[in-house]
């Protein structure tokens, strides 16, 4: 079974976001990364650009598949994870601890429409 952290949020798309105050960190959750295969190449936008809750903000490259990366919620990018660029694979090691974007939130109510952590377990099981 995937890992799955409490206190996130996830997306039935498989992506996640830590809330730290205003802000959100953004990445792939373990059954994703797990899913994908070996990572070879992570697609991420620049730093002030605009992300949009259910929209494609970038992508994640496998030796086996490429799959778009959808925002759980809408913001301005303030922080990317640059080590990625370098060593995409990092994200197989540990998806949590290897956030893809960091995001001013702008509208903390569409974390209303994400799942928890049982919710996600519930999901990904029926997967």
């Amino acid at each position: 079974m995937a890992k799955v952290i409490e206190g996130l949020y996830y997306t039935e798309s498989h992506e996640y976001v830590k809330i730290e105050g205003e802000y959100g960190y953004i990445g792939i959750t373990d059954f994703a990364q797990n899913a994908l295969g070996n990572v070879v190449y992570v697609d991420i936008p620049e730093v002030d650009d605009e992300v949009e809750a259910g929209e494609e903000f970038g992508a994640v490259e496998s030796v086996k598949a490429a799959s778009d990366l959808i925002s759980p919620v809408s913001g301005t990018v303030v922080e990317v994870n640059e080590a990625l660029e370098d060593t995409p694979e990092l994200i197989n090691q540990d998806a949590f601890a290897n956030w893809i974007i960091k995001v001013e939130l702008s509208d903390t109510a569409e974390l209303d429409n994400l799942m928890d952590a049982a919710a996600y377990t519930a999901f990904c099981e029926k997967a």
